[in-house]
């Protein structure tokens, strides 16, 4: 494998060494904790710029501790450095070379910021009135996603408050997203089955559990469950993605399933909800000689962002960059954030950074083509500094 080498890093001006750090983890992605090769260069990159390294935790997760001159409060910042098992279908000369894995979601973009961060932290220790904790985590994308395991291997021991940002390719570059409370969904996925006693001729389905039949009125009432036995005004989405059935077209299968994710911004809501499916599934396949299983795999819970540490990134952003920089979130999201373990142990606050700066930098999320505007990564980089500094000064961020 080619590498870039951190030592040739070293005289880098900020700007060039996390464009180039960035193009690197781009080029050799790695998916959920099997990111050795990230590891290992980033433990390299930081180490050859002066850092002390700690891990590896959570398999192949890592963190430096920027100590300041004066005592104080530790707060955290995470990153995460796992990519995506899709493919890259970019035209540009950093694509992945790694086939059918590639960096689709700004993780190695978030990886460089978090890099950016803990050199220009390390540089103005004298300021820090504490210590910041810079972590990079693996495995967000999976379930069980890193974020669990991160915490049990004490990565937030004596932490107050922790922040985290996420490339948003609906904002322009230099325009970053806050939004105070429900800030993303909780994500969990489901898989119902349902099984006959054997298969059945399709001319003859009376003499057969039709499993396809009763998985299609699963289906319907699957969808019919939002806002009828969930409060409408939590907002939650149950998705079907995945169906699987027989192979001949006149044979009614002895099995059938259905797989998707539910999603819910109230975790009361999400507890209902699982309940509801779970019951109305059950209840379905009995009324027609079926035996139905409902598996749910627990994913992330919603990311709630501490109003007191979004009035607070919103003052240095309006201090350093102005009103111009900011954009209301206007709603929470409804895609997942594994960020979100973390908010159950201390207060946080999820920053969104905008990295579009064209159409080749305005793909969404997860697209094949996805990619962010490079300039975004310094610059949200230098306001994290500036945020991490003022947080270790707020009254409100006291040892735990």
């Amino acid at each position: 494998m080619k590498t870039t080498s951190p030592a040739d890093l070293l005289h880098e001006d900020l700007d060039t060494l996390l464009r180039t750090v960035r193009r690197h983890l781009h080029q050799y992605p790695e998916v959920g904790f099997h990111e050795v090769h990230t590891h290992r260069y980033l433990k390299e990159v930081l180490e050859m710029h002066g850092l002390e390294v700690h891990g590896p935790i959570a398999r192949t997760g890592l963190y430096v501790d920027i100590v300041g001159d004066a005592a104080g409060p530790t707060v955290a910042y995470r990153s995460d450095i796992d990519a995506l098992p899709t493919q890259d279908e970019k035209n540009v000369d950093y694509r992945s070379t790694v086939n059918g894995v590639a960096h689709l979601c700004g993780h190695d973009a978030h990886s460089a910021i978090a890099v950016g961060l803990a050199l220009l932290l390390n540089e103005r220790r004298e300021l820090l009135p504490g210590t910041v904790r810079v972590f990079f985590q693996p495995n967000e994308e999976g379930i069980p996603s890193g974020a669990p395991a991160m915490i049990e291997d004490g990565v937030l021991d004596s932490v107050a408050a922790v922040f985290a940002s996420h490339v948003d390719p609906t904002l322009a570059t230099g325009c970053y997203g806050l939004i105070s409370g429900p800030a993303t969904a909780s994500a969990d996925r489901f898989t119902i089955r349902a099984r006959g006693h054997a298969s059945g001729h399709s001319a003859r389905p009376h003499q057969s559990t039709d499993t396809v039949w009763i998985m299609s009125q699963i289906m319907s009432v699957l969808y019919q469950i939002v806002g009828r036995q969930s409060d409408a005004r939590d907002t939650a989405i149950i998705s079907i993605c995945r169906m699987t059935g027989g192979e001949a077209f006149n044979v009614i299968p002895a099995c059938a399933e259905i797989g998707g994710t539910l999603r819910c911004i109230s975790n009361d809501e999400r507890c209902v909800l699982q309940e509801r499916m779970e019951h109305a599934a059950r209840a379905i396949g009995q009324m027609h000689g079926a035996q139905v299983d409902v598996e749910f795999d627990i994913g992330s819970p919603p990311v709630h962002n501490a109003p007191e540490l979004v009035s607070l990134v919103r003052d240095v952003i309006l201090d350093t960059h102005g009103p111009d920089a900011i954009f209301e979130i206007p709603r929470p999201s409804m895609g997942g954030e594994d960020f979100a373990h973390y908010l159950q142990h201390v207060p946080g606050m999820l920053l969104r950074v905008g990295t579009s700066d064209g159409p080749a930098t305005s793909h969404p999320l997860h697209d094949s083509c996805f990619d962010v505007d490079e300039a975004a990564i310094p610059l949200t980089s230098r306001i994290l500094a500036d945020i991490l500094t003022r947080a270790l000064t707020q009254a409100h961020v006291s040892t735990p």
